[in-house]
């Protein structure tokens, strides 16, 4: 699997964090930045994870933001990412299982580090179920199609 990473100043610790997990769990990664924890805009770096991953280039993405609320928003505005928020082990389970999600956001100020780590290692582990599950997501496409400008 080949992941893009990418955060803004409030999740920038936690990128480092699950980097590093990143590293020991043998995941290929790149870091989309930024590459110090100043003040930077959430758009800018859920754009180029989104980007990568809906480009092909990536199969996977992790978005960090301070709540992962601003980042989440702005990775699937991007067609083709079904980016989620989780804050626990259960939902990152179950959005690979059912929403086969592409992009796993995470909030650097809400989550510990244990529980980030969780979080990572349950979505990167866990497959789509495919089945009646596929049907949903190719609904979700058809949305996306209706207003592609």
């Amino acid at each position: 699997m080949k992941l893009a990473i990418g955060s803004d100043h409030g999740g920038f610790d936690l990128k480092q964090v699950v980097m590093e997990l990143l590293r020991e769990e043998g995941v290929d990664y790149t870091d989309m930045g930024p590459e110090t924890a100043e003040s930077v805009d959430y758009p800018v770096y859920g754009q180029k994870v989104a980007e990568a991953v809906a480009s092909g280039e990536y199969d996977r993405g992790i978005a960090i933001c301070g709540t992962g609320v601003g980042i989440s928003i702005a990775v699937n505005k991007v067609p083709g990412i079904r980016g989620s928020l989780c804050t626990n082990e259960y939902m990152a389970e179950m959005t690979r299982r059912h929403n086969d999600s592409n992009v796993l956001v995470l909030g650097g100020r809400v989550l510990g580090d244990d529980l980030a780590k969780n979080i990572v290692k349950t979505w990167l582990h866990t497959e789509f179920e495919g089945g009646r599950h596929q049907r949903r997501i190719d609904m979700i496409g058809d949305i996306e199609k209706k207003y592609d400008k």
